[in-house]
């Protein structure tokens, strides 16, 4: 029956096929310009085809096919980086099963210790993390301590000082590393904890981390450091892979010590690049039993490229101090899950506040969902606040942050645009005792195609940090005003709007 219907398709396909080509002789007769114009259509007609027939989302339908049609050849192109969706399912479902199987494995408590450990929690914040552990697969712990780090210079400070104390395995996950001065100094301790016996796995996307230079890496791996590069791309336009980014930042040093958060490996994010100046961002520490979970989804990640596995007592017994200090959950999203975890855990935390969201974002492009579930919050009487960049690091995505800024503003949002440097803190607070903070930004891009990882905290010290911080920032932050922001040129409001129709694709 199945080869009777691959026959029937080849046959309509062929059929359709010599259908077009007897309407396009003409413009083949004409030499190889036809030839090409003649192809290009066919394949926008196939493309626009085939997104019609994947039943994304409306607007993301909507929105390719008005690419392709107002725009074929660049539309074209674009498609092909950045639109092929039609795989994803199916090139990363063995990594879901194999991520959930080792999940459940390792982390899998009974359900009388689950209940235990949502019961501390009220039934309020406790149907969230019950969500969370059903979609991310991973518990929550009362037995980890968390330091929160702000900015480049505290961050590699902790970092750096970790890792030279590593003594069994020190384990690096990274969207971006460069061969800078603090890609240098990372590098030399690495090189050195490799020579006192320390085993190093490196994992470096091969999109993020493309002007990564060979001599870097060669460096590491002549030192006895194994280096791999996720995701890589030789042939970027043909490539399926090559929209599926691992964005996550993630460090797990002797299986006791984790750090995660905003902050690549590269000097701008000290402030050292003239062009950003000063670069506002936000990490974790972590030290206990939720740095199991961190590891854990390293070493999937480092399975996923390698093939090779390490779910062993030496890499997965963290070290506890049985100190209660509030929650804290370890999520990963990704392509390969199909419940769009962390988008759905950041809807969940905005419609069950009774107070207040704050949101920190350097890229803020919202899905529907989010957006509405943002404003009605705010209709609703609470205490709604979303930090932005003044200034933009990717001029596409600041336009079309800005299209949002209107509605938000009628809705009650107080929109605040940083302007001490480039704000690239990746933070949500709800009602002051629940948090999150991670690698993922509030746009369609992290919520559906990028690898990410988000701790969510509950009632923890780091919680009341980033109050604090929160209320710091916005000493350096313009709040704007509908009626003034409704007045600016008609030229950024065009060009917002442009970006606007581009954002389900970013």
């Amino acid at each position: 029956m199945s080869a009777l219907k691959n026959t029937v398709r080849v046959v309509l396909f062929l059929a359709v096929l010599s259908g077009l080509l007897f309407y396009f002789k003409d413009q083949l007769e004409s030499g190889i310009f036809g030839f090409l114009s003649v192809l290009i259509t066919l394949s926008v007609i196939f493309i626009g085809f085939v997104i019609f027939f994947e039943n994304r989302h409306p607007t993301q339908t909507l929105t390719w096919l008005v690419v392709l049609g107002s725009f074929p050849l660049i539309g074209f192109i674009f498609y092909l980086l950045f639109g092929r969706n039609y795989r994803k399912e199916r090139m990363f479902r063995k990594k879901y099963f194999l991520d959930k199987q080792a999940f459940l494995t390792v982390e899998g408590e009974d359900d009388l210790r689950s209940q235990e450990k949502l019961s501390l929690m009220g039934e309020h914040q406790g149907k969230l993390f019950k969500l969370a552990q059903k979609l991310g697969n991973s518990p929550i712990s009362f037995d980890t301590s968390t330091k929160v780090l702000t900015n480049g210079e505290e961050t590699f400070s902790h970092i750096t000082k970790q890792l030279k104390r590593a003594r069994h395995h020190i384990h690096l996950e990274y969207y971006i590393v460069r061969h800078d001065l603090i890609g240098q100094e990372i590098k030399e301790i690495l090189i050195q904890k490799a020579s006192e016996g320390v085993k190093i796995r490196f994992l470096f996307d091969a999109v993020g981390s493309w002007q990564l230079s060979k001599n870097y890496i060669n460096d590491l791996r002549n030192a006895g450091i194994e280096a791999v590069s996720f995701g890589p791309v030789k042939l970027p336009f043909l490539n399926n892979k090559f929209n599926f980014r691992n964005h996550r930042k993630i460090i797990v040093i002797d299986g006791t010590i984790g750090f995660v958060g905003g902050l690549n490996i590269g000097d701008e994010y000290l402030g050292r690049n003239e062009e950003i100046g000063f670069w506002r961002d936000t990490h974790l520490m972590l030290k206990g039993e939720a740095v199991r979970t961190l590891q854990l989804i390293f070493l999937q990640d480092w399975y996923y490229m390698t093939n090779h596995s390490f779910l062993t007592a030496e890499y997965l017994s963290p070290q506890l101090d049985n100190k209660r200090h509030g929650g804290v959950q370890l999520i990963a999203g990704g392509p390969d899950n199909e419940w769009s975890v962390i988008k759905n855990i950041f809807f969940s935390m905005i419609a069950s506040a009774e107070k207040s969201v704050w949101i920190a974002s350097p890229y803020f492009i919202p899905d529907e969902d989010i957006f509405s579930a943002i404003k009605v919050a705010a209709l609703s009487g609470v205490d709604v606040r979303l930090l932005v960049p003044n200034r933009p690091d990717k001029r596409i995505v600041f336009h079309a942050s800005r299209s949002y800024f209107p509605e938000l503003l009628e809705a009650g949002v107080k929109v605040y645009e940083y302007q001490r440097g480039f704000m690239h803190s990746k933070i949500i607070i709800v009602d002051n005792e629940l948090a999150s903070i991670g690698t993922s930004n509030m746009d369609m891009r992290s919520f559906h195609l990028n690898f990410e990882v988000n701790a969510f905290l509950f009632r923890t010290n780091s919680t009341e940090e980033l109050v604090e911080e929160y209320t710091n920032d916005l000493k350096y932050a313009r709040q704007l005003d509908l009626e003034t922001f409704q007045q600016r040129h008609i030229g950024f409001r065009i060009l917002e709007s442009t970006a606007r129709l581009l954002s389900p694709l970013l």
